[in-house]
Order: C-alpha cells, then sequence, then structure tokens
C-alpha cells in the first residue's frame, strides 16, 4: 500500500505524525475521548510521562521544550482538561516556548446547541486560540498531518509559541485515507540584512560606552554574545530568560538585574545598546520601560518586536546566531576596548550599587543560595516559581553559565510552575542534576506533582522557602497601608506531605543543614522536600 492509499484512524495519524517530527516524550492524562491517541503511543516509540493536574503537564512540557530545544508536547482531553492546560499554554506564549497541546473535541456535526454531551464547551478552539498562537480544529483524517507540521513550521521558522490542535473525537476513532507524512521544513537560519548589520556595526564600532542586553532568544548565541561583548569592553545584563547566556561569574555579567534601579542608570546612560532576543518587557523591568540616553540596536526573529516597548534605532530581524555572528565578524578588525579592566570595574561597580540597594531585603535569602550554589554541578537545571525567594533571590544571586539552565515563569507570573517543571527538565535530562525552588504560597498550586516525581523515582530536591503564605501579597498590602487579608495560611507540614506522597521531607535551619541535605537528596531516589522556614532565614 502506498503513503498516498494508506488509511489509519485519526488517533493513529496523529501520533504518526508526532513521530514523523522526532517527538520522543509526551506529557499528559488519559481520559474516555483521547483513548486512541494513548492506543498508538508505544508502537510508534513515544513514552509518556503521566502528572498529576493537566497544568503540572504543561509546565512539565514546557521546561522540557526549554532544556532541549526541542518542542514540548502535552496531550488532554476535552473540556476541563483543556482549560486545565491554558495557564501553562499562556506562560509558554509569554516566555516564546514551543509547546505544543493536542486534544479531541467535539464531533464533526455536532450541534451548536447544548446536548449535555461529556466535558462539551461552546468552542474549545476559540478558548485556545487567545492564548496559543494559533488553534488549529481539524476535519479530515488527512488533514491531521498538515496541522501538526504547520505547528513544528512556527516553532522552527518564527517566534517559538504554542500551538493547540484539536481532532474531533469522531475522527479520532474513525479509519480514513491519511496521505503521506507531512514534515515542517528544516530552514537555515538567516542573519538579518546587509545595509542593518553595516548600520549596527558602525554604531557599535564608534560606541563609547556600550552595554548588551540578553533575552530568552539569544540562548544559541551564547558565545557569539560573549565574544562580542569582551570585544566592545561592554557590561551585559539579562532578563530572567536569558539567565546564564553569558556565564554570570563572567567579569562583564550584570546577571539578571534590569529591574535594579542601578542598572536601568547604568542602561539609560550607555551610548549604544545592543538588544538581543528580548522584549524589553514591563515583567523583565518591573517598570515601564527605559528611557534610553543612546541609540538602541534590536536583534529579534520576531519583526513586531522592532516597534515594541522601546523602539529601536536599528532593526536586524534574523536569527540570533546568525545576526550576532555576522555583527562580530564585521567587527573583528576594529580595535577593542582601550581597558578591559575598565569595562570590569564598571560592571563591578554597578553591581555592588545594585547589592547595596536591597540588601537587607535579600540577606534572608542569600546565604541559602549559596550553598545550594556550592552543591550543583556547573550543568544543573534549577527551576523556579513566581516567589520573593525565586525573583528577589535566585535570579540575581544564583549565579548560573552557559552549561545549566534556569527556568522561571516570567511575563504571564504563574503559580506553581518550579515542581512539574523540574519533572518536565528531570525527563528530557536524566543525567543532569535538576532542583526546584518555591515558596510554600506557590507550592501548593501543584503540589501533587510530587506524587508523579514519587512514581518515576527521580531524584528531585524541591527547595521551599515557607513564609506562611503570600508573602510579595502581604509586603503590598503593607506598603498600601492595608491590613493583610488572605495572605496568611495555616502552616502546613510540607515535610510530612512529601512523605505522604512517597517521597521524603525534612528542615534546613541553616545553610551547611540546607547543602548536607541537597547533597544527599540528589543521591536519592524520588522527590525529597526541603523546607527553609523565613524566621530562620
Amino acid at each position: 500500500m502506498t503513503e498516498q492509499m494508506r488509511t489509519s484512524t485519526g488517533g493513529e495519524a496523529l501520533v504518526r505524525a508526532l513521530a514523523a517530527h522526532g517527538v520522543s516524550t509526551a506529557f499528559g492524562i488519559p481520559g474516555t475521548h483521547n483513548l486512541e491517541i494513548y492506543r498508538h503511543l508505544a508502537a510508534y516509540g513515544i513514552t509518556h510521562v503521566a502528572p498529576r493536574h493537566e497544568q503540572g503537564a504543561g509546565y512539565a512540557a514546557d521546561a522540557y521544550a526549554r532544556v532541549t530545544g526541542d518542542p514540548g508536547v502535552a496531550i488532554t482531553t476535552t473540556g476541563p482538561a483543556l482549560l486545565n492546560i491554558a495557564a501553562a499554554v499562556g506562560q509558554a506564549y509569554s516566555d516564546s516556548v514551543p509547546l505544543l497541546v493536542v486534544s479531541p473535541g467535539m464531533p464533526l456535526r455536532h450541534p451548536r446547541q447544548s446536548t449535555g454531551l461529556l466535558h462539551e464547551m461552546r468552542s474549545q478552539t476559540e478558548a485556545m486560540r487567545n492564548v496559543a498562537a494559533f488553534s488549529h480544529r481539524v476535519s479530515s483524517v488527512e488533514e491531521i498531518g498538515a496541522a501538526v507540521a504547520r505547528a513544528f513550521s512556527l516553532f522552527r521558522t518564527e517566534r517559538p509559541r504554542p500551538a493547540h490542535i484539536e481532532v474531533p473525537l469522531d475522527l479520532l476513532e474513525a479509519t480514513e485515507p491519511a496521505g503521506p507524512v507531512r514534515r515542517a521544513p528544516l530552514l537555515t537560519p538567516r542573519a538579518s540584512d546587509s545595509a542593518s548589520l553595516d548600520a549596527a556595526s558602525a554604531l557599535l564600532a564608534g560606541a563609547v560606552r556600550p552595554g548588551l542586553v540578553l533575552g530568552g532568544g539569544a540562548r544559541g548565541a551564547a558565545e557569539q554574545c560573549r565574544a562580542l561583548a569582551e570585544r566592545l569592553g561592554a557590561p551585559v545584563a539579562t532578563t530572567a530568560n536569558g539567565k546564564g547566556i553569558v556565564d554570570e561569574r563572567h567579569p562583564l555579567a550584570l546577571g539578571v538585574s534590569l529591574h535594579s534601579a542601578s542598572v536601568q542608570k547604568w542602561l539609560a546612560d550607555c551610548d549604544v545598546v545592543l538588544a538581543v532576543g528580548t522584549e524589553l518587557a514591563e515583567s523583565d523591568l518591573w517598570s515601564a520601560p527605559p528611557a534610553l540616553g543612546g541609540r538602541l540596536i534590536r536583534v529579534d526573529v520576531d519583526p513586531a518586536q522592532m516597534y515594541a516597548g522601546v523602539p529601536a534605532d536599528v532593526a536586524l530581524v534574523g536569527d540570533a546566531q546568525a545576526t550576532v555572528q555576522a555583527l562580530k565578524e564585521r567587527l573583528a578588525k576594529v580595535p577593542g576596548p582601550a581597558s578591559a579592566d575598565a569595562a570590569s570595574r564598571t560592571t563591578a561597580a554597578v553591581l555592588a550599587s545594585r547589592n547595596d540597594e536591597t540588601r537587607a531585603r535579600d540577606a534572608r535569602w542569600v546565604p541559602y543560595l549559596e550553598a545550594i550554589r556550592s552543591v550543583l554541578a556547573p550543568d544543573a537545571v534549577v527551576t523556579s516559581d513566581s516567589a520573593q525567594c525565586c525573583y528577589y533571590g535566585a535570579l540575581p544571586h544564583l549565579p548560573v553559565g552557559p552549561e545549566g539552565r534556569y527556568l522561571h515563569p516570567t511575563g504571564f507570573g504563574t503559580l506553581g510552575y518550579a515542581l512539574p517543571a523540574a519533572i518536565g527538565a528531570k525527563t528530557a535530562c536524566p543525567e543532569r542534576q535538576v532542583v526546584a525552588i518555591s515558596g510554600d504560597g506557590g507550592l501548593q498550586f501543584s503540589v501533587q506533582e510530587l506524587a508523579t516525581a514519587a512514581q518515576l523515582q527521580l531524584p528531585l530536591p524541591v527547595v521551599v522557602f515557607d513564609n506562611g503564605g503570600y508573602g510579595e501579597i502581604r509586603d503590598e498590602m503593607a506598603a498600601r497601608g492595608d491590613a493583610p487579608a488572605a495572605v496568611d495560611h495555616a502552616r502546613v507540614d510540607l515535610a510530612g506531605l512529601a512523605r505522604a506522597f512517597g517521597g521524603r521531607g525534612a528542615s534546613a535551619h541553616s545553610p551547611g543543614e540546607l547543602a548536607a541535605l541537597l547533597t544527599r537528596a540528589l543521591a536519592t531516589p524520588g522527590p525529597t522536600l526541603i523546607t527553609v522556614p523565613e524566621e530562620t532565614a
């Protein structure tokens, strides 16, 4: 039988198309309507990981994508399951993560008037279209392959963002012509146009006070960005998603500190700023985009970014690696800075000023973060939550290099990301150390995923700084002069809860104790939840 004549069920056609694009792992939860998908996973070599909640499946697939560079895939059933994963889709959209969600939908000829069918919704595609890059409802088995190829084309050729494919549940079971396997094209990444590169190179060559800002879109250009910073004598600040692209112990590294008044002042004083793969968004700066005193060069695969936030004086639309490499080659004959030491001194002075701003606030976390860093291998993966201990603590104070990764839910700012993301990262890279850092409030959004880690026997430390509730909102209420309301939680025995889920639990009352517990947890199958009471920290 030729490929053109081949018939299959919609479920098999979907799994076949995923396998044809190199998918080897999927996250999700089986349900009444998606069993035909699950029937075929093993035959096509796709391993399945079953978190305890669809939101956890989405965060796990998100982290899988971030650490591998390949799209993460999540499978849900209809209705509430798909809505459960919507928050994770929104986070992936905000952070430009290639996440593919596949689900069944109502039958092809399902009436518009409600009939009370199980999991019935007015329109799943309309719901998902508003949080994903697109939602594609297919109308035949043969169209399934084209829909999957469409998603992978987006991931490979445009700014990577999440996509949703819906297969009507009657098509999942129907046997129809499936057509040939359709694969998304592989395109060679292209640099920006020559005229724009020449203009950018001239600005950078003449810069006296240059600066680099790197976002998640610069990750593939890590080596080129470091070399260019050294050539220019330019300090480098990163967004949360850009953390570690340039080693944060490098003498030109300002780390994740765009929210700092000192770093924003430095940025405004630069005569030329090169921003690579970043939106320069409010969620990166914690304020409106700054008024730059100099010229701005932006490098981004997304043309719309050239006019968003801070408009570019020179727009370089293209792949970050190819474009920064082209800049580096053009600047190869340009003399380097008069004194590399001067640029390093500038960086050190800005960092010192940044640390002075928040020394009292951050002191509770820094010794514990130093203990964590002392235990972790250089290539360790750290996942974090939208928690004070992470955005005030670990983002600026836990140094990471290009060989490691730090995964943080920026922009959309979801809670409950750290634990399921750690499961996704460990699934993707079982040979690497993975540690989750969270607060007690955020952890409880997805704490049930401890059971997933226990069932998979993943050696997974989960460090939880416990301040008895929602510390950030409590502080914001106090700053407004309001009486705190609904922010204080009754104490939960989190260590005991971890044991109930099949893991281990302990408390650390000193940095040394945390280091010892963390060392043991990294070598022990299953999750270990380590609480750090903030009255101790």
